[in-house]
């Protein structure tokens, strides 16, 4: 049920005293009774429910298929040995659907109250849930979604190329909305807030302005491989133009929320010792940051101990889709950190160090005149600052670390720059193929990364001809089918 109708419901289930008839024009007309919805009661349940929801998805799905963590022990089966069922998407699906149609209210409100602010941050909103709905599963309804209202039960499918088009050019629009001068007036903001220093000379503001930019710029990128898009130049011509598509400069820019604790909240893991119960830590995340010698090891990652517990023997995880029984480890694998999810924690959105691991592609690449190795560093230094770790003197001295030239390296560090970081590793890895994942014979699927999930079954049964229309626009409606920006 989504936040209009459960106020709906409150103010219905008031009115259950009265009679049928007394009091009822009096009830209709109380002036002290909420008639409209504003956007700011819809802003905080959308950024806290999708992000939570997100971070969620980033432990059970993108850490096992990313090789970050698995579950230990595991005797067969399982997401880090590319056993995908055909239900893994149902909850993205529907819960993206679900605050979609609640970001649609939270636009409406903002332009019936005339509040640009609020329409910015709403079309920002959509864009980023968008995003990651046509990336989980390619062609998505878009144009006729979230319309049932309007007798709209069963939403006609759009093509990847067109849910781009249209959430790049939302972006672009966007960005000239927001209004620095004007205060979001409507309640609390969870992501940026509203406290009386984060709203002068509306800083706030600023903050949201940057992160449509740079989510912008994350979904250019994404695309870029279709040429028919345009996005190096359209992506060039941001960054080259700072004052006109201000992103994020710095880590306190980020788009990250902050979970307390308190009141409602809460970490999404109900007991935190359910994030690492039966779990371990991957060989390959964690054999990297031994390389590194990196200080997110301590963060991420408990120590490894003997066999009988007594003794700690530094951090070492174990590979993913291992072959044979689990009695081959003489060893109590590293654990994920249960601090992770103990609030305050943080949910993560997007960050400056991505912004930065872009910038740096885009140098290497040759499309930027700027210095590759620069916005290398400035990403490695502000995504281990960014949990609260300290860059070693000589960071960059190592072998392991230093810029080398490659997108390979740029990958890798950003690989760990997107850690829980919803599905932006699978995403990336998709996108340009690294970092190099081992494989081992116990992978199915040929030992290919899938590359989607299967539609839900309810959409097969309930919106049968679209279904089918969109499953021949896309070739396929397997693990395996590629999606637009792949190809």
């Amino acid at each position: 049920m989504n936040i209009k109708k459960i106020s709906i419901a409150f103010i219905l289930m008031g009115a259950v005293s009265f009679s049928c008839t007394d009091g009822f024009e009096e009830v209709n007309t109380d002036p002290n009774k909420i008639e409209k919805i504003s956007p700011g009661t819809l802003l905080n349940p959308i950024l806290y429910s999708v992000s939570t929801f997100n971070t969620t998805k980033s432990d059970d799905f993108t850490f096992n298929i990313m090789q970050v963590a698995l579950p230990y022990p595991s005797v067969s089966g399982g997401v880090h040995r590319y056993d995908i069922s055909e239900t893994a998407g149902n909850s993205t699906w529907n819960n993206y659907y679900r605050w979609l149609n609640n970001v649609k209210e939270m636009k409406a409100a903002a332009i019936a109250a005339s509040d640009v602010n609020y329409e910015a941050v709403a079309i920002t909103l959509n864009a980023w849930i968008y995003s990651q709905l046509t990336d989980c599963f390619g062609d998505v309804p878009m144009d006729e979604a979230v319309r049932g209202d309007e007798g709209i039960f069963q939403p006609a499918f759009n093509t990847q190329q067109e849910i781009y088009t249209k959430i790049l050019a939302d972006l672009d629009r966007a960005n000239t909305l927001f209004d620095p001068t004007k205060p979001m007036i409507f309640g609390s903001d969870l992501l940026y807030s509203n406290t009386a220093d984060d709203v002068k000379d509306g800083k706030n503001i600023k903050k949201w302005r940057m992160f449509c930019n740079s989510l912008h710029l994350r979904l250019l990128l994404r695309v870029s491989k279709r040429t028919e898009m345009n996005s190096f130049a359209k992506m060039t011509e941001m960054i080259n133009d700072p004052v006109k598509y201000p992103v994020f400069t710095k880590n306190d820019e980020s788009a990250i929320i902050k979970i307390s604790g308190v009141g409602a909240n809460v970490s999404p893991w109900g007991r935190a010792i359910d994030f690492t119960t039966f779990r371990a830590g991957a060989a390959f995340f964690i054999d990297n940051l031994n390389a590194f010698n990196d200080p997110r090891r301590a963060v991420f990652n408990t120590q490894a101990k003997s066999k009988d517990g007594k003794t700690t023997i530094g951090y070492k995880g174990i590979p993913s889709a291992y072959t044979g029984s689990d009695s081959q480890f003489d060893y109590q694998p590293s654990n994920l950190n249960i601090a992770l999810v103990t609030a305050p924690m943080v949910s993560v959105i997007m960050t400056y160090a991505e912004v930065e691991f872009i910038k740096a592609e885009l140098a290497q690449r040759g499309i930027l005149g700027s210095d590759a190795k620069t916005h290398y560093q400035n990403g490695v230094k502000a995504a281990i600052e960014q949990w609260n770790a300290v860059l070693p003197a000589g960071y960059f001295e190592n072998e392991a670390t230093a810029y080398d030239g490659t997108l390979e390296r740029i990958m890798l560090q950003k690989y760990y720059a997107l850690y829980f970081n919803d599905y932006q590793q699978w995403f990336e890895y998709r996108r340009t193929g690294f970092p190099v994942l081992p494989k081992t014979d116990a992978m199915l699927n040929d030992q290919n990364v899938p590359v989607r999930f299967e539609y839900p079954i309810v959409v097969q049964t309930n919106n049968p001809e679209n279904y089918a229309r969109a499953v021949e626009s896309m070739g396929g409606d397997e693990i395996n089918t590629k999606v637009w920006w792949e190809k």
